[in-house]
């Protein structure tokens, strides 16, 4: 019986003549040489380990199996089945165990990369770290079945605001005053970078947002009265308002509240206050109910050429608004009902001419009672579409007016709509539909027009932002022979971030109004541009430039005015 040498042999190597001897031992065989060569350590970059598959195997079915032609090199050093010579039929010959060549596969195995004969020990290394625990659907149930929310009566947790935005739809009780005509004159920025943004006082539970800001400038026209009566004088603006949110882990009660007074030394006539704010109390009473709470206040003046008052008043009278809504919202898998009450109020303030005349008012002050109901089907988490429907009536303290007309009426509305978060960009609500209102008096005939409610903020780039609000309906008038007033308003607000601590806002808002049955219309435009720029979280120096001009049918209701300002605003 002939050994053959193996390579290792040839070139002098200990490992070559170990491996000779422990061949030539028929008592260990060919597991001595196995073990032998699981003992012997691979060079460098090489994966030289032993095949599981091979162990086990008999000498005879070793030798007896189909070998390469071509010697294979394991890097070991060891030479593979194939080296021994062609003559030796092998019946009779004692080799190591025969080793797959390298890229041959485990049996069983595919023929994925990761699934070639590798060694014990690179299986250890390469196998990911195993994860013990059954998976959960809580967290996948609490984002999937969450409650859809409702824009106009749910508050909505944003980054801190320098001051507080006033209302952007219709006064419910029917009213019509220049806040609203122009309510984007003064508004706050959009954002403030979380660097600058004031971190508001911590009291117990809630957190409260503070501000006050005193502003000098001038008014070309303080009264809004025509240009040739016009008297202008210095400007000085002092706001201050307070926002504030609950931190409670359910339910929560949020507030917004702004009052200013503008004072004019060169024409005390036209001084006056202006205030708005809005308080939201939501209350989960589970996980598919919960309870809308919101009350609501305006302050605002009338303009004295306005065709509502038409006489040279000599002090702007004041006009109140207030109400309250109590809501309750059901959430069934995707379906959403809300049945809200509605209660406001609006009072006016009489008027007083310049020789001492008192123009009693108080035949304006009347009563809104309203039930709406609401319908909504989330199609996706960025599409919930919905149908509202309101009916309301509006009761006037007396039972006529100056002019002995019946001014109570009822109404009725119809709109459709849809909340909207395409994407993380482009968020809001926009609605739609027709209010048809039904007057006592036979003389006021019924009048249809179309409604509107718009609210979107589209977030352009991380440095602008846009902001588009529009709204149309029917508000009240005392002018004799008109039901109501057709009015739309139409505003646009752009903001861009120079700097973290710097902003410029911009804004544009369109006005229109149109009397029933009379020869009035009025059209309004109102332009504004505000820099302001942040010291630090608490100091805020603000310039502001307005200009608002109202084309009337009425001669002495037209007028322009442009009014700079400038200020520093405080943020505890």
């Amino acid at each position: 019986m002939g050994v053959w040498p193996t390579e290792a042999w040839r070139n002098g190597s200990l490992r070559g003549l170990a491996l000779t001897a422990a061949a030539l031992l028929a008592g260990t065989g060919g597991a001595t040489a196995q073990a032998l060569r699981t003992d012997t350590n691979p060079s460098f970059g090489t994966t030289a380990q032993t095949d599981p598959s091979a162990e086990g195997l008999s000498d005879a079915a070793t030798a007896s199996s189909p070998r390469p032609l071509q010697p294979s090199d394991t890097g070991a050093g060891v030479p593979a089945a194939g080296d021994a010579p062609e003559g030796d039929s092998g019946a009779g010959t004692l080799r190591p165990p025969s080793r797959a060549p390298r890229g041959s596969l485990v049996p069983g195995a595919s023929s994925a990369p990761n699934n070639r004969a590798l060694g014990t020990l690179l299986r250890l290394r390469a196998a990911p770290a195993r994860r013990f625990g059954s998976a959960t659907t809580r967290i996948t149930r609490q984002i999937t079945q969450a409650s859809p929310t409702d824009i106009r009566l749910t508050p909505v947790v944003r980054t801190a605001v320098v001051g507080v935005p006033l209302p952007t739809v219709l006064p419910l009780a029917g009213i019509q005053t220049p806040g609203f005509l122009f309510a984007g004159a003064l508004r706050q920025p959009l954002a403030v970078d979380q660097a600058y943004a004031p971190l508001g006082i911590k009291l117990g539970t809630f957190t409260f947002l503070p501000g006050f800001q005193q502003s000098i400038g001038y008014d070309t026209n303080p009264e809004q009265i025509t240009r040739l009566a016009a008297k202008p004088s210095v400007a000085l603006r002092t706001e201050a308002d307070l926002a504030f949110r609950s931190d409670w882990s359910a339910s929560e009660l949020s507030g917004e509240l702004r009052g200013s007074y503008l004072e004019y030394p060169d024409n005390p006539a036209a001084s006056r206050p202006n205030g708005t704010g809005v308080t939201r109390l939501r209350i989960d009473a589970s996980r598919d109910t919960r309870i809308d709470v919101e009350g609501r206040f305006l302050i605002d003046t009338q303009r004295t050429g306005s065709p509502d008052l038409n006489a040279g008043t000599a002090t702007r009278p004041l006009v109140t608004s207030y109400g309250t809504t109590v809501g309750a919202t059901q959430v069934f898998n995707r379906l959403q009902l809300s049945l809200r009450g509605l209660v406001d109020r609006s009072q006016f303030e009489d008027a007083r001419l310049g020789d001492g005349t008192v123009i009693t008012q108080s035949d304006r002050n009347l009563n809104q009672y309203g039930l709406q109901l609401r319908a909504g089907y989330e199609i996706s988490p960025s599409l919930t579409p919905f149908i509202d429907v309101l009916a309301d009536t509006r009761v006037y303290d007396l039972r006529v007016d100056s002019t002995g007309t019946r001014r109570d009426s009822d109404g009725l509305t119809l709109s459709t709509g849809s909340t909207i978060a395409l994407t993380r960009f482009i968020s809001g609500e926009l609605s739609a539909g027709l209010q048809h209102r039904t007057y006592n008096d036979p003389t006021l005939r019924d009048l249809t027009a179309p409604v509107m409610n718009a609210a979107l903020i589209w977030t352009a780039s991380p440095l602008t932002t846009v902001r588009l609000n529009a709204t149309a309906g029917i508000v009240e008038t005392a002018v004799a022979g008109s039901s109501g007033v057709r009015t739309q308003a139409v505003n646009l607000e752009v903001q861009h971030d120079l700097l973290r601590n710097l902003s410029l806002i911009g804004g544009l808002t369109f006005a229109q109004s149109d009397y029933d049955r009379v020869n009035i219309s009025e059209r309004g435009f109102s332009g504004t541009a505000r820099i302001d720029y942040r010291f630090n979280r608490w100091l805020t120096l603000r310039g502001t430039y307005v200009y608002q001009q109202v084309n009337s049918t009425t001669a002495s209701a037209s007028f322009r005015s442009n009014t700079w300002l400038l200020g520093l605003r405080v943020n505890p």
